[in-house]
């Protein structure tokens, strides 16, 4: 990410007190419904407790999205089809949604009761389906939903969620906007493989992650179908729509290349878009093999949004990117959408990757060695706010400490290395361990250290998880 400053069926009374006994303390269904224990509302993020949901782990999405594109608030009419299996024998299960209103919901084909407390949406199966909710089984849930699509206001007073544009709508998830236009699981370490299909008045397009499927107008509507193979996180999904200029081509390796810039910004777009075949050969290099199908980019206008997000397959921009902020979002690819947080507390593992990658990128191709880099950021004060390892609360995970002082961090340790072919190797070998996975901040200093054979607690403990400057940079970092 680019740094940024109604049919609603109760279930029986006991089962609701179940369903809403603390996480801590599951209980055993004791109507007549499934037998089994309630998924946990929530999975204990640091920052963000309630978000995401316990007992199952999704496999698909296949979302079926009918947009009313207004001058005000765009109108949606959804069906999520949900393909999860099992992680315990199940009563009862949450989604996170914000919102939009349910109208129906199944389980197994058959109806589930549905209770709402804010975003959290609790579904009780019929007790016809029980024998598909058990640890290790497959189910479906369908749900059906409609409204209008919020905006979402984070922490740190930017905006996600279902964004207007100029000329249509954008779609954009970190860390919790997903769930203002899709029911499902949100939360980072909560995986799955996508089918998106979106119907927009016919003269607009609509833009989302993986490769296109199929274009089909009907009357005055238009359904475009895209699918994502590989396993994306659900703050990374997205959907584009609006009158887009649109490109398909392929890199010298065959690397699927599609692009849909906004006519307003086209040319001041087009040198940036010449070089990402440039850059993805560069990154492979880099960081091992680019881990998805296809790349490119969606850049609307400025003030479209207030930041760039690295949305898999195809990273969105907010007008014009700058090569060095195209860097930075493709090299997400490798480090936050293929190796993706474990929790939001390492999300430093994302940003902090990905200003690194700017700064190699200067030093191969600008004459500016990465330790100036480092040398700028370590006098930038901003920097030494908090620890890039442990932000302070949720507002914080998009500050500069988890940029720079992320960025700092790799650097320290390529010094400490003291030998590049051991640490870029260092870095592939990350990106290929945990590729399409999930990775915390402990993982990725156990495998530093296995790889390197070296004892880096001094240096973790002084640039990761340390309270100031240190007074020399350029001291040596001992255990």
């Amino acid at each position: 990410m680019d740094q940024r400053n109604p049919i609603r069926r109760t279930a029986p009374a006991a089962a609701l007190l179940c369903v809403l006994t603390t996480v801590a303390t599951a209980c055993t269904a004791v109507t007549a419904g499934v037998v089994g224990t309630p998924g946990a509302a929530g999975l204990r993020d640091p920052y963000f407790p309630r978000l995401g949901n316990g007992g199952y782990d999704v496999t698909h999405y296949d979302l079926d999205l009918d947009v009313d594109v207004r001058s005000g608030r765009d109108e949606l009419r959804g069906t999520a089809t949900i393909t999860a299996r099992a992680t315990q024998h199940l009563s009862s299960f949450n989604l996170d949604l914000a919102g939009l209103d349910v109208t129906s919901a199944t389980v197994e084909g058959r109806p589930a009761a549905v209770n709402r407390a804010g975003s959290e949406l609790t579904l009780r199966p019929d007790a016809g389906v029980e024998d598909r909710l058990r640890k290790g089984r497959t189910f479906r849930t369908v749900v059906r939903y409609s409204g209008a699509p919020r905006t979402i206001t984070d922490r740190d007073r930017s905006e996600e969620g279902w964004l207007k544009t100029a000329d249509g709508s954008l779609a954009l998830g970190q860390p919790t906007g997903s769930m203002a236009w899709f029911p499902g699981n949100n939360h980072p370490s909560d995986k799955a493989s996508y089918d998106i299909a979106v119907t927009v008045p016919k003269g607009l397009t609509a833009v989302s992650n993986g490769e296109p499927v199929s274009r089909r107008t009907a009357g005055d509507r238009t359904t475009y179908r895209w699918r994502t193979t590989e396993p994306m996180a659900s703050y990374l999904a997205t959907v584009a729509i609006g009158h887009y200029t649109t490109k398909s081509s392929k890199t010298a390796e065959g690397l699927e290349v599609f692009t849909a810039v906004d006519p307003k910004v086209a040319r001041a777009s087009a040198p940036a878009l010449a070089r990402i075949p440039e850059v993805m050969t560069w990154a492979a290099g880099r960081f091992g093999p680019y881990p998805f199908s296809s790349t490119g980019a969606i850049i609307d206008r400025r003030g479209d949004a207030g930041y760039a997000l690295e949305t898999q397959n195809r990273p969105v921009f907010p007008g014009p990117p700058t090569t060095g902020l195209l860097v930075h979002e493709l090299a997400h690819q490798w480090f936050g959408d293929s190796v993706t947080p474990a929790t939001w507390r390492d999300m430093w593992l994302n940003e902090g990757f990905a200003t690194y990658a700017e700064w190699l990128w200067a030093e191969d191709f600008e004459g500016t060695p990465t330790r100036e880099s480092f040398a700028v950021a370590f006098l930038d004060d901003d920097n030494w706010a908090f620890p890039p390892g442990d932000p302070p609360s949720a507002a914080e995970l998009s500050a500069p400490p988890v940029y720079g002082r992320g960025a700092m961090v790799l650097e320290m340790l390529r010094q400490a290395v003291d030998d590049d072919k051991v640490f870029f190797g260092l870095l592939r070998g990350w990106a290929t361990a945990h590729r399409h996975g999930n990775a915390s901040t402990d993982d990725f200093t156990a495998y530093a250290e296995k790889r390197t054979g070296l004892d880096l607690s001094g240096l973790w403990d002084t640039w990761l998880y340390g309270d100031g400057r240190p007074d020399d940079p350029d001291a040596p970092v001992t255990p």
